[in-house]
């Protein structure tokens, strides 16, 4: 018996601005794109950078983060699942694979030119939040007050949380 295993995990950079809309039922979703860039080596023996472009779409609170703290340009690592989508034009059936991102985490920091938070980013899973009605709670309370990661030091020439000096 065959067995599958559906798992992506990309780190990458927005191309452009995030833009979150809600469905009719007040679940907020939103579809990024983001270039992966690889560095191999030609035939030649020249070391060469080639993109990727990737379509993920977020759902939920982990689509709210995502507008909330993510710009064009900003570092992001991403993990979910591959996903295609079909439809028809013009009698002509279409194909597109895409990314159902279920885990975000913002790498970017305040010094690094990048968006997300400082002291290298946040977790946010999907699967943490919990609630109903389209309101969403995290299940271990707060980011900051979860235990999952490990303390950092504090630096001391860190400005204050709500300064963005750039």
């Amino acid at each position: 018996m065959a067995a599958s295993f559906n798992r992506v995990i990309l780190i990458g950079n927005l191309t452009r601005d995030v833009e979150l809309r809600y469905t009719g039922s007040q679940l907020a979703v939103t579809d990024i794109n983001l270039a992966v860039n690889d560095k191999r080596k030609n035939q030649a023996g020249e070391w060469i950078d080639e993109v990727s472009y990737v379509d993920i779409t977020l759902w939920g609170r982990t689509a709210e983060i995502a507008a909330e703290y993510l710009a064009k340009g900003s570092p992001v690592f991403i993990e979910g699942r591959l996903k295609q989508d079909s439809w028809e034009k013009d009698g002509k059936k279409n194909y597109k694979l895409k990314v159902v991102g279920e885990r975000l985490q913002l790498i970017g920091s305040k010094g690094g030119g990048g968006g997300g938070r400082p002291q290298g980013g946040s977790n946010y899973d999907e699967s943490e939040f919990s609630g109903g009605g389209g309101e969403y709670e995290p299940a271990g309370g707060p980011p900051a007050q979860r235990s999952s990661a490990p303390a950092r030091a504090p630096q001391a020439t860190q400005p204050p949380p709500d300064e963005i000096p750039f």
